[in-house]
C-alpha cells in the first residue's frame, strides 16, 4: 500500500510540476523525475492550492451548499431539504482528492526519512517539520468532509484497505493528530526562501502551523460540546494552553488570484447574485447603536430613517407562514443603525456609482420600479415602489400566489455582497482571531478553564472583526450597546435583559400611504430552537461569531447552528406545502422550531453506493439513520 501511495504522488507531484508556474525555476526535467527527486513541499502546495476550491466546485459547494445551508446568502436549495447528486458527486470527488494529496506527502516525508539520504541536515529537519504540516492540513480536509457527508473512510490513511468510521472516531483521530502533530514540530528550523512559496498560508512559518493546529483543535473539540462535553472540555483546555491563533497577520488564510484555477475567488462567479440573507439581515439591524449617518456621507442623508421606523406595511402581500419577525415590510430607506459591518459587506440596491458595486445598472438586475399587486393575476396594482437605496432581504421557501401579487420578493435589488469579495483581490480565509476568541468566550461560559475571560474574549473577538473591516472606529459605541437587534439581542455584555414581548414603531400604511403605530413582535425563546433564551450571553457570543465569519466561513456558522441552534434562523416560509421539509406545517411554522426543519448534511453522491456497496452500507449505519439531507450527524444537537 505504502508503495501505490508513493507512486500515486509521485505521479501528481509530476502532474503538478507541468501545470504550475510556481516550478519554473526548477532545473529538473519534470518528465525524469524520480522518486527521490520529489519534495514533499510540492504535494503540501497541491494540497493546500487544491483545497482553495476552482470555480466549479466552488459553485457547488462554497456558495450553493455552504452560504446557503449556513445563512449567508438569501435562502433556497439546501434549506428546502433539497439536494443535487452532481454537485455533491463533485464535492465529494474533489474533497477525497484534496485528502489524498495531503496523505501523499505524509507518506513521501516518512519514506523519506526512514531512508535518511538527505544532502544536508535542512532537507532532514525541514522534512520531519513538512510530515506534521501535511497531517495537520489532512485534519482540516477530513473535517471539512465529515461536516459535510459524516462517516469517512478512516482506515484508508492508515495503510490499509478503507473502511468507514464514524463521525466521533474520525473527530478522535483528528484532534489526536493535530495534538500529536504541534508537539513533533521544531521551531527552530526556518524555511529558506526557496521554499516559502509552497506554503501558500503561512510560508513555512512553523510557529504559525503550530497555532493554527491548537486553534483547529479548539475548533474540533468545541464541535463535540452538545455531545461529548467530556471529551470537548479536556481537550479543549489542553489546546488553549498551548499557542493559538490571536492576531490578524497569525490566520490561516490564502491569497485568490484571477483565472479559472484553484486560486480564483471562491465567491467569484458573475451569475451568482450572493444577496443578503434574511437571518444576517435581522442580526445587524439596531446592533449596536451605530449611525447609518456616521458610516456613510452626507449623499445618503435624504435615504436614512428615523429611529423606530419599521417601513411600509404590506401584510396581504407577504406570507404570514413564517416566524421570520420581520415578515410583511418593506423599507423604503436605510436603517438608522446598523451594524458597522453590513455596508462593508453588502452594496446599498441600485447605488450603481459606487466602487463597491458589482452590479452597475438595470441592464444587470431589471427595473427598479417595482409593483404591488391585489391578487396572483397581477390585476389591480396597489403601488408602486423604488427599490434604490432600500434595504431589503426575503425569507426563502415556498411563496405560492405571493410571487406574482409582490414583486418585491423574487427582486434582486437586495444588498448585495460588494465586489472586493468576488473580484478575486483578497485572501481566502479558513481560520481568523475572532474565531479563537469566539470561541475562548464559549468555553468560558461552559466553565471551562481559558487563559481569558469570557468578556474580555468577546470583545476582543468584536474588536477583531471591525478591525478586518475598517470600522474599528466604533468599537466603543458598539460594545456599549443595549439596542435589541430585529430577533432580540443586544452587544453590550453585561446587558442580558431579555427584549419586551413587543415594542412599539412606526410604519407608514402601504395601503393607504399614511402613518401609523405597530406593534413589532420579537421571537419567542421557547419557540427556537435554542429555545433558552433571546439574549444571554451565549446567544450573544455565537451571534457575533457568526457575523464575524461572514463571507468566508459560511461551513462553520451551518456547524454552530447545527450543534446549538444559533443564531436565529427564521424558518422557511410554507405559503405551499415544502415536499422535501415535511416537518414544516402552517400549523407549526410560526410557533416551534426543530432539526428537521433545516438541512443537517449532504448526502452521500449515488455512486458511492453503485462503487462500494459495502462500503455505503457500513456509511449510513455508522451514521445513524438514512442516508438524507435531514439526518442530523452525531455531533448536532439542533
Amino acid at each position: 500500500m505504502k508503495k501505490k501511495n508513493i507512486l500515486l504522488a509521485f505521479l501528481a507531484a509530476i502532474m503538478f510540476l507541468g501545470a504550475c508556474s510556481d516550478f519554473e525555476d526548477i532545473n529538473k526535467d519534470p518528465n525524469a523525475a524520480n522518486e527521490d527527486d520529489i519534495k514533499v513541499q510540492y504535494i503540501i502546495n497541491k494540497a493546500i492550492t487544491d483545497a482553495q476550491q476552482d470555480p466549479h466546485i466552488a459553485e457547488r459547494a462554497f456558495v450553493l451548499y455552504w452560504r446557503r445551508a449556513g445563512r449567508q446568502d438569501r435562502s433556497g436549495g439546501i434549506n428546502l431539504g433539497t439536494y443535487n447528486n452532481d454537485w455533491s458527486s463533485d464535492y465529494y470527488n474533489y474533497v477525497s482528492g484534496w485528502m489524498k494529496s495531503a496523505t501523499q506527502a505524509v507518506d513521501l516525508a516518512e519514506k523519506q526519512i526512514q531512508k535518511d539520504e538527505f544532502a544536508v541536515e535542512y532537507d532532514r529537519q525541514m522534512t520531519k517539520n513538512l510530515k506534521e504540516v501535511a497531517r495537520i492540513w489532512r485534519a482540516y480536509l477530513m473535517s471539512e468532509f465529515a461536516d459535510n457527508f459524516g462517516p469517512l473512510p478512516l482506515e484508508a490513511f492508515k495503510g490499509t484497505n478503507p473502511e468507514f468510521s464514524s463521525v466521533k472516531d474520525v473527530y478522535y483521530f483528528m484532534i489526536d493528530e493535530l495534538k500529536d502533530a504541534a508537539q513533533k514540530i521544531d521551531v527552530n528550523v526556518k524555511a529558506q526562501d526557496i521554499d516559502k512559496k509552497f506554503d501558500r498560508a503561512y510560508q513555512f512559518d512553523f510557529e504559525k502551523w503550530i497555532k493554527y493546529a491548537n486553534s483547529m483543535r479548539m475548533r474540533l473539540a468545541m464541535r463535540l460540546s452538545e455531545a461529548d462535553a467530556a471529551k470537548a472540555k479536556s481537550e479543549f483546555e489542553d489546546a488553549a494552553k498551548g499557542s493559538i491563533i490571536l492576531t490578524a497577520d497569525e490566520m490561516f488564510a490564502v491569497k485568490e488570484r484571477d483565472g479559472w484555477d484553484p486560486l480564483a475567488g471562491v465567491m467569484s462567479r458573475p451569475w451568482n447574485a450572493l444577496l443578503m440573507s434574511n437571518t444576517l439581515n435581522n442580526l445587524m439591524i439596531n446592533l449596536g447603536s451605530v449611525k447609518s449617518a456616521d458610516m456613510l456621507d452626507a449623499s445618503y442623508a435624504s435615504h436614512i430613517k428615523p429611529k423606530g421606523y419599521m417601513g411600509k406595511r404590506f401584510q396581504n402581500q407577504f406570507s404570514t407562514y413564517t416566524n421570520d419577525p420581520s415578515i410583511g415590510f418593506f423599507f423604503d430607506g436605510l436603517h438608522n443603525t446598523i451594524d458597522p459591518r453590513a455596508y462593508k459587506l453588502y452594496a446599498i440596491p441600485g447605488d450603481f456609482t459606487s466602487p463597491d458595486a458589482q452590479f452597475t445598472s438595470e441592464d444587470d438586475l431589471g427595473p427598479l420600479e417595482r409593483s404591488v399587486f391585489a391578487d396572483k393575476d397581477q390585476n389591480n396594482e396597489i403601488a408602486t415602489v423604488n427599490l434604490a437605496f432600500t434595504w431589503n432581504t426575503m425569507p426563502g421557501g415556498s411563496w405560492g400566489d405571493m410571487s406574482a401579487m409582490n414583486q418585491i420578493i423574487g427582486s434582486l435589488y437586495n444588498p448585495i455582497l460588494v465586489k472586493k469579495y468576488r473580484n478575486h483581490s483578497q485572501k481566502r480565509v479558513f481560520f481568523a482571531s475572532w474565531e479563537t476568541y469566539f470561541l475562548l468566550a464559549e468555553a468560558a461560559l461552559r466553565g471551562w478553564t481559558t487563559p481569558t475571560s469570557a468578556k474580555e474574549a468577546y470583545e476582543k473577538g468584536i474588536k477583531a472583526s471591525l478591525d478586518y473591516h475598517g470600522v474599528s472606529s466604533f468599537y466603543d459605541t458598539y460594545i456599549a450597546s443595549t439596542d435589541y437587534n430585529r430577533v432580540g439581542t443586544s452587544v453590550k455584555w453585561d446587558h442580558t435583559a431579555e427584549p419586551p414581548a413587543t415594542v412599539e414603531v412606526d410604519i407608514i400604511d402601504g395601503y393607504t400611504n399614511q402613518a401609523a403605530k405597530f406593534a413589532y413582535k420579537f421571537p419567542v425563546a421557547s419557540q427556537t430552537s435554542y429555545k433558552k433564551a433571546l439574549n444571554d450571553q451565549m446567544t450573544k457570543v455565537i451571534t457575533q461569531k457568526f457575523i464575524a465569519q461572514n463571507p468566508w466561513l459560511p461551513l462553520e456558522t451551518w456547524n454552530d447552528y447545527r450543534r446549538l441552534g444559533l443564531p436565529f434562523f427564521e424558518n422557511m416560509v410554507v405559503e405551499n406545502p415544502l415536499t422535501n421539509l415535511p416537518a414544516i406545517t402552517k400549523d407549526n411554522v410560526k410557533t416551534t422550531q426543530q432539526p428537521d426543519f433545516f438541512p443537517q448534511r449532504l448526502k452521500y453522491p449515488a455512486s458511492l453506493e453503485n462503487s462500494n456497496p459495502e462500503g455505503y452500507k457500513q456509511a449510513v449505519e455508522l451514521l445513524g439513520g438514512t442516508d438524507a439531507v435531514l439526518t442530523p450527524l452525531w455531533w448536532a444537537r439542533h
